[in-house]
């Protein structure tokens, strides 16, 4: 089982930057491959970013390639999204997910674990 819990949240102005980072609980969380997920109002959750375990590879939802860095740190159980030149559409609660899964798997919503979110507010 992992427990997650996302922290980094905030209001910034547009083209400013965050960086989001969630923590797992369990010992098993390298052999997770990790996502981050976004909700605006109104809207279905949206794929942004996911590692694989090792944190070799990384891919991106084409609306943050360039703007946005998924990475993780296994020895701290920690993975990050560091967003820089933040828009008012990033606007959103961000969720982080965890899955022992394929990367297109997750992209398509299948994770097992969620976190609880955090909110992204970006003033233009």
């Amino acid at each position: 089982q992992v427990q997650l819990g996302e922290s980094g949240g905030g209001l910034v102005q547009a083209g400013g930057s965050l960086r989001l980072s969630c923590a797992a609980s369990g010992r098993t969380f390298s052999t997770y491959a990790m996502a981050w997920f976004r909700q605006a109002p109104g809207k279905e959750r949206e794929f942004v970013a996911a590692v694989s375990w090792s944190g070799g590879m990384t891919y991106y939802a084409d609306s943050v390639k360039g703007r946005f860095t998924i990475s993780r740190d296994n020895a701290k159980n920690t993975v990050y999204l560091q967003m820089n030149n933040l828009k008012s559409e990033d606007t959103a609660v961000y969720y982080c997910g965890a899955a022992q899964n394929t990367i297109a798997a997750m992209q398509r919503g299948n994770i097992e674990h969620w976190g609880q979110g955090t909110q992204v507010t970006v003033s233009s």
